[in-house]
């Protein structure tokens, strides 16, 4: 369609920009060549984005206007705040649970009696991704030895960790060279859990990364593990690290939960000044997804499994989580 402009008169000698004015049943889907419709269609963005802006501007200035009169900023509405209500949520000071805690696989590691000590593995023959990606991982966990694995099947490898008093085994899957999984059971008793692996940085793929980290024990900081699921495998995080964190390394590895998925991030303070206090991510970062949690150890064929993921039954509303 043709675009009105004002005379350029009105305008001070300036000729008015352009507005483009749509008609108010048009669909830019209607244009049948492509270039065009493209191109109308990032001028309607545009338009949009610009009233959007106008709209905005209008309500800070009746804010302004208002004072301290003005009402509360309406709190956005997000998938997390308008999430379904789960009933296993916990109530920290719930005494079910307390008892629950202290009386499940990690109770040892809780009360002291055990020390983490980790043995990281990969699938059969990995590549090299995979294992700089393991090498990388040891760095973060104290005390965690990584072993490469030819054709020996985990349940043999099970046995012998719990015989040299390893507390926990990670397995790395790969799929075309590529990291997508991540296997953690806890020994000896278990549970197992089954995580889907994706967005795997190493470290040099990290921009503006820090020097690498030092032998100090890390920080751990759990976010969002509210439900009785999502409680399991907070406490199984928590059990692979150290119980001391030393704060003089400053350095810190995050389980972030949010929609379910787990943000795995590792990073450094840098003191600025008393007040002020910068991030410097050290790496690697990767996120997980729980597939399942077994009770007991790695068992593929006679597992009891506690919870399995089913998309098509679970997954009916997308604000409905399970962590």
């Amino acid at each position: 369609g043709s675009v009105p402009q004002a005379s350029a008169a009105e305008h001070g000698g300036q000729p008015a920009p352009e507005r483009v004015l749509f008609p108010p049943t048009f669909s830019v889907s209607e244009i049948k060549n492509k270039q065009r419709r493209h191109f109308m269609f990032l001028r309607w963005k545009q338009q949009q984005r610009k009233e959007k802006l106008a709209a905005k501007k209008q309500r800070r200035k009746e804010r302004e206007a208002l004072g301290d009169k003005a009402p509360p900023k309406p709190i956005p509405k997000t998938i997390e705040n308008q999430r379904v209500y789960d009933e296993t949520t916990v109530d920290p000071n719930d005494e079910e649970v307390a008892f629950d805690e202290a009386t499940d696989e990690f109770a040892p590691y809780f009360n002291r009696q055990t020390v983490p000590k980790i043995l990281i593995t990969t699938s059969d023959r990995p590549r090299g991704r995979t294992v700089r990606f393991c090498e990388q991982l040891s760095t973060v966990i104290p005390n965690s030895h990584v072993y490469y694995r030819r054709g020996l099947a985990l349940k043999r490898i099970i046995p012998q960790c719990i015989a040299r008093d390893f507390t926990d085994l990670i397995v790395i899957n790969e799929d075309r060279k590529i990291p997508n999984g991540l296997v953690l059971s806890h020994l000896p008793e278990g549970p197992t859990a089954h995580f889907r692996m994706s967005s795997v940085r190493l470290r040099k793929e990290i921009k503006r990364k820090g020097k690498e980290p030092t032998e100090h024990v890390p920080e751990v900081i759990l976010n969002n593990f509210t439900t009785r699921l999502g409680h399991s495998i907070g406490r199984m995080f928590a059990s692979l690290f150290p119980h001391d964190p030393q704060f003089i390394g400053r350095q810190v590895a995050t389980f972030h939960n949010q929609r379910d998925y787990i943000f795995f991030r590792f990073h450094r303070y840098i003191f600025k000044s008393e007040k002020k206090v910068g991030i410097q991510e050290l790496g690697p970062r990767f996120t997980l997804k729980l597939r399942s949690l077994q009770k007991g150890t790695f068992d593929s064929k006679f597992g009891e499994y506690e919870w399995i993921h089913k998309r098509r039954e679970m997954d009916t509303s997308r604000r409905k989580f399970h962590l």
